[in-house]
């Protein structure tokens, strides 16, 4: 085992993260551009120092950073991160930071707790690029269906609220309806093709065949099948806004159960 040479830029990110989220938080209350620079700018520089912590483990260990509970939830993080700025780019409203920034920051505070030691030599099931492909996707596709968990709520509290918040600086409904909307168009795709089929010719690869209904791929058929609901619905019945809201909130947390199922119930995925 080799100790990590990227722990400390993880911290340092994992700090940014919380430096933002506090940030946005008190944004929601002072509109103020001192405390959105500071909330941007911690956001900015901790991906950067994000991206390389998960550089050095790359390198560190000779293969993708997806081979552990402690680079899986990182990854997802930063995917979640990438997005946002993305999102924020493109939208100029600061203002869902304060809901979409404490996603990363949960997953950072989680990974920091596994344990993170760097294995070179990977068990022979994983030595395969199905793997690399099956995980990397499914790591993006979370990170986007983070983003869109976060923005979600935003749209709830931002409907209950109504005309009655002080918060003058909440995007429209429309606005949020559409970057949830975008965030699962995102992450579906993503989460198809890595989870379900690069998945499946893995495990045809490692273990002679291409489904064996272990724990964590039942679970990733029930999650693609709730998404595909969630955008068949959008499509053909029109289904916006709360309902659209509610759907995208119980499929992350469907996701985040299947992922953490594994630390109980093991699996073929218990590695992961």
């Amino acid at each position: 085992m080799q100790q990590p040479g990227d722990v400390m830029y993880f911290w340092v990110a994992f700090v940014l993260y919380l430096l933002s989220f506090l940030s946005f938080t008190v944004y929601l209350g002072f509109k103020n551009k001192i405390v959105t620079t500071t909330a941007i700018s911690a956001m900015v520089i901790g991906f950067i120092f994000h991206t390389i912590a998960l550089g050095i483990r790359w390198v560190q260990a000779g293969h993708s950073p997806f081979s552990n509970m402690y680079e899986y939830m990182s990854s997802m993080a930063w995917m979640a991160v990438l997005l946002f700025l993305i999102f924020l780019w493109k939208y100029k409203k600061p203002i869902i930071g304060s809901f979409v920034s404490p996603v990363p920051v949960m997953l950072m505070a989680a990974a920091s707790l596994m344990p993170k030691q760097i294995s070179q030599q990977l068990m022979p099931a994983l030595q395969s690029y199905w793997f690399q492909i099956h995980v990397s996707m499914a790591v993006l596709a979370e990170g986007a269906f983070a983003v869109a968990f976060g923005v979600s709520i935003m749209y709830l509290l931002r409907k209950k609220l109504g005309d009655k918040t002080n918060i003058k600086a909440l995007p429209s409904l429309e606005l949020l309806d559409d970057i949830n909307y975008r965030a699962i168009s995102i992450g579906y795709p993503l989460f198809t093709v890595g989870a379900l089929f690069a998945g499946a010719i893995w495990a045809y690869n490692a273990w002679g065949n291409f489904w064996s209904w272990d724990p964590k791929e039942t679970g990733a058929l029930i999650i693609w099948l709730f998404y595909t609901v969630y955008l068949h619905a959008r499509y053909q019945k029109g289904w916006r806004g709360s309902k659209a809201a509610w759907m995208s909130i119980i499929g992350f947390i469907m996701a985040l159960a299947s992922f953490f199922g594994n630390l109980v119930v093991g699996g073929m995925h218990a590695y992961v």
